[in-house]
């Protein structure tokens, strides 16, 4: 499905001359997140250079989000509704199934977009020959205040470090990939609920490195909803990850570490102070001494994990161009 003409933005780096843009299929899994989501599809439909096609699973959602997707009366929204919840690894599943573009991309409910996200993607994937493509990201508040962010490493970088650890900026909202690559990565493992994103990325950058936009084009949105990880389940899947890709690490381990202060930042964030301060210890059992700090804090001044990130803000240059589209996107 293409894109009205007055979105066909002439001079985007992703076009050619006298070729059509190149047609990227978004998938969106949600789940009851209508608010958060219609925001998110605002980011997605503003997409310049670009033809998209939207995919929206709707996992069994009790509010009215099929309401609000059908609402927008866009004929590049596709709408897949499941009766009931089957997992984030599965909505996806569905959207790559349904997907129809020579790309894919995938974007969670509660992410934005900066405007030239899918089109530099493409053009630099073009340019460097790559299959798959990320790009730099901000940390935002739900009223999109900068609290982190920087220049995300090379492409040679994250390939390096993805039998190890996920290093991919932002998570699955930032990887756009052709759709043969894809076909022949395989699917998301639908067994993984924590971090299935980071076992594509690995089978993924088996065939290479993804080419990266060195630019703000991601906000990963902080909120109430999305704290995940509890440490049992994440141990089993970490497990599940050390087996599986052992031979590319030559017999070092995976940074279980790294996992576990990702999930107990995002428990903090939620205020679920017990369960960060679970993922912390699991931390030090994995040999991060200074892990026993971090839950220390935790413990005594659950609030840092909503200031911002100070370390994380020493480039003034990069943040104002992610603020320069995301104040747009502020209420008026």
């Amino acid at each position: 499905m293409g894109v009205p003409p007055e979105s066909q933005v002439g001079g985007d780096p992703a076009a050619r001359p006298g070729d059509a843009p190149p047609t990227v299929t978004v998938v969106i899994p949600t789940h009851d997140r209508r608010a958060l989501l219609t925001q998110t599809l605002r980011t997605v439909l503003a997409q310049r250079g670009v033809a998209v096609h939207v995919v929206v699973v709707d996992d069994g959602s009790s509010d009215d989000t099929a309401a609000a997707v059908r609402g927008l009366a866009d004929p590049r929204v596709v709408l897949v509704r499941n009766a009931t919840a089957r997992g984030v690894s599965a909505a996806r599943n569905q959207g790559i199934a349904a997907a129809t573009g020579d790309w894919v991309a995938f974007l969670d409910d509660d992410d934005l977009w900066a405007p030239a996200k899918l089109a530099s993607q493409v053009s630099a994937a073009r340019r460097d020959g790559r299959a798959w493509a990320c790009a730099g990201s901000v940390t935002v508040t739900s009223d999109l205040r900068i609290v982190g962010g920087g220049p995300p490493p090379s492409g040679e970088a994250i390939a390096a470090q993805l039998p190890f650890r996920n290093t991919v900026p932002a998570g699955a909202s930032n990887v756009l990939v052709r759709a043969d690559a894809l076909a022949s990565a395989g699917p998301f493992d639908t067994r993984l609920r924590h971090i299935s994103d980071w076992d594509l990325w690995i089978r993924l950058g088996q065939h290479g490195a993804p080419a990266v936009v060195r630019e703000p084009l991601v906000a990963y949105r902080l909120h109430d909803g999305n704290a995940s990880a509890d440490t049992a389940t994440l141990r089993a899947e970490l497990e599940l990850i050390g087996g599986r890709y052992g031979e590319m690490r030559r017999g070092a381990p995976i940074d279980h570490a790294y996992a576990y202060r990702w999930a107990a930042w995002n428990l903090l964030r939620a205020g679920r102070r017990r369960d960060a301060l679970a993922a912390y210890v699991s931390a030090v059992r994995a040999g991060d001494t200074r892990s026993l700090a971090r839950a220390v804090v935790a413990v005594v001044h659950p609030g840092i994990a909503r200031q911002t990130l100070r370390r994380h803000l020493q480039d003034p240059a990069w943040l104002s161009r992610a603020a320069a589209w995301l104040d747009e996107l502020a209420p008026r």
